[in-house]
């Protein structure tokens, strides 16, 4: 049943008519034209799709739109302000951590949400917390690396 769905996304005010059990991944990509959140498993476990929902980590391929009714959805897009890319956006480029790209949004958004809430990140810690997020193409290292480079920056280190 369409019903109508209303959100702030990337800041901004957004309302769709859509089936309210549709995910939220395909309300991104298919009807709003933001295709940064990518389709992996379809299951939640690849971490792909991940957007933040009021600033944590979600796996949108898993949640229906109606679950963010009222809430701020922010996706890889909406990370950057006025133009200027976000620490860790800046980070993974600059560690060439970003190998394929396919896995990089869900995985800077994943970042993102954990570093507001440990903003002093051990090594260990951050592998922790990525390991939910699979890069297919080997870049762990350079990722792990980036997101301390960017914790820093964060931080005003």
């Amino acid at each position: 049943m369409k019903e109508i769905i209303q959100f702030k996304l990337n800041k901004k005010p957004v309302k769709v008519t859509v089936d309210s059990d549709r995910m939220l991944l395909w309300v991104l990509r298919t009807d709003l034209g933001l295709t940064g959140a990518k389709y992996g498993c379809g299951e939640g476990y690849c971490g792909s799709c991940t957007v933040l929902i009021d600033k944590r980590a979600v796996r949108s391929c898993i949640l229906p739109v109606k679950n963010v009714k009222g809430k701020e959805v922010t996706t890889i897009e909406g990370l950057a302000k006025n133009g200027v890319l976000h620490p860790l956006q800046k980070a993974f480029i600059a560690h060439d951590a970003l190998q394929c790209g396919y896995c990089t949004p869900g995985m800077i958004l994943r970042a993102y949400s954990f570093l507001q809430k440990t903003p002093k990140p051990t090594h260990s810690d951050i592998i922790k917390n990525l390991d939910g997020n699979l890069c297919r193409c080997g870049s762990h290292n350079r990722i792990v690396q980036a997101i301390q480079s960017a914790a820093k920056e964060m931080k005003g280190e």
